[in-house]
């Protein structure tokens, strides 16, 4: 099982609250998956951005977050809709 911070995107404090939420590994990301990674952020964290969901996802497809594609980018923006109050 690799670390966390093993993962492109992911530091020591992203670490830290993706632990608090249960997710100990890499592959505890990979399997859980962006989407589901950032809800459960989100319930702990109310304040956490679209940026977040970003990082999540680039750590999971081994890419700098700010070079998602921009058709991924739009699915998360989608996503992340749901949360605006």
């Amino acid at each position: 099982m690799s670390e966390l911070t093993s993962l492109r995107n992911i530091g020591t404090e992203m670490a830290r609250k993706l632990q608090s939420v249960d997710i100990n590994t890499a592959e505890d990301l990979i399997v859980v998956g962006s989407k589901e990674a950032f809800f459960r952020l989100k319930v702990h964290y109310p304040n956490i951005c679209l940026v977040f969901l970003y990082v999540l996802q680039g750590a999971i497809d081994n890419v700098d977050y700010n070079r998602l594609s921009e058709e991924t980018k739009a699915d998360l923006r989608e996503f992340n809709k749901q949360f605006k109050k």
